[in-house]
């Protein structure tokens, strides 16, 4: 059984510390953290409100109880009965509206995302396949109000996109896009198949939080540099001097590479960009593994070589298989219109995390 009236104390206070945190003067000469601690306010400001009500309503419960024993006034004794009535209705239905806010949030649901998609099994149809996600993000993307960019990409012989990776810039914005990480499958008759037939291909997505220099501190030592001449990227310039970058992280023999600047400057700052990020989501990856052996989640291990999601096209379906959601509205989910994947997904999110309270 939760403790809300516990909970609840404890979210006014962090809400408390975090305001006191902003006023101080080292946060706001410090851009990035002011930043940071604006946007966790800013998330604390709604469970705060409602745990200011569920307290208050608490507080009075306990001095119409006392009224309550106190039996010396029948007409009082009466009213006391009737206002516990109604303020225990009002607790009960409190009490179900705080238990998802005090869950406890993921530090980094607030942050940006880098986006990967990569074509997998299936030859030109991944590729293709690898452009219809990009172009359903895109579109969720600008339903939201957010922004994404390109960071690189690599074009497929037929159309679609061997890999592309994009930053994208909105509220909540890693939080609301995180569970699309893993194999995306689609079954249906590729435009290079003469003879009607079926095919299976797929494409691996990765979410990851945008890392900030105080988020991942990567040792200049531990950086193997090579710059190469860019060979043209996605129908762009091809370059006449070394400016394309590629950088080895040696201690995880991560290799990051990018050539879609002119300047090898520009080049290096978003190899580092992706870098950054890629050693955050390992630190994610490896904090989510230790938890799912504990609680054995099916949503958010941030597992990219799970299969996660089908995309039927003969018969019009998407099947999401961790929380076994089936909709047979494919025309508009990869048109872009992911509201109710990302809802159910965010709800099983919700419902996991508060078996882990209980």
């Amino acid at each position: 059984m939760i403790d809300l009236v516990q909970h609840a104390k404890k979210a006014l206070e962090r809400f408390e510390e975090t305001e006191g945190l902003l006023s101080l003067p080292e946060t706001v000469s410090d851009m990035a953290k002011y930043t940071e601690l604006s946007k966790l306010h800013k998330s604390l400001e709604k469970v705060a409100h409602k745990s200011r009500e569920y307290l208050s309503i608490q507080d009075d419960i306990n001095e119409w109880t006392e009224a309550l024993k106190d039996g010396s006034d029948p007409e009082m004794q009466k009213a006391a009965e009737q206002e516990l009535i109604a303020l225990q209705k009002k607790m009960d239905d409190m009490s179900e509206v705080l238990k998802f806010l005090i869950i406890p949030k993921d530090p980094n649901d607030l942050k940006n995302v880098l986006l990967e998609i990569r074509a997998g099994t299936g030859g030109d149809e991944a590729s293709i396949f690898a452009g219809d996600l990009h172009r359903m993000y895109e579109s969720y993307v600008e339903s939201l109000g957010w922004k994404m960019r390109i960071i690189s990409l690599t074009e497929g012989t037929m159309g679609g996109f061997k890999e592309i990776i994009s930053e994208i810039e909105g509220d909540e914005c890693y939080g609301i896009l995180k569970h699309e990480s893993g194999v995306h499958r689609v079954q249906r008759v590729p435009v290079t198949e003469s003879q009607g037939r079926v095919h299976t291909s797929a494409a691996t997505v990765a979410v990851m939080p945008q890392a900030e220099d105080v988020d991942i501190d990567i040792n200049e030592n531990e950086l193997r540099i090579d710059t190469y001449r860019s060979s043209g990227c996605g129908g762009q310039h091809v370059n006449t001097t070394d400016s394309a970058i590629r950088i080895t992280h040696l201690p995880t023999n991560l290799v990051v590479t990018c050539q879609d600047e002119k300047s090898q400057l520009k080049n290096k700052e978003k190899a580092m960009k992706v870098l950054r990020s890629r050693l955050l989501d390992q630190a994610i990856a490896a904090q989510e593994k230790d938890r799912a052996q504990e609680r054995k989640s099916q949503v958010g291990t941030g597992d990219r070589s799970a299969k996660i999601r089908t995309y039927n096209f003969p018969q019009g379906r998407m099947t999401d298989h961790r929380i076994n959601l089936t909709l047979y509205a494919l025309d508009s989910i990869i048109k872009g219109h992911l509201d109710d994947v990302v809802a159910a997904l965010r709800v099983e999110e919700m419902t996991e995390k508060l078996r882990e309270l209980e």
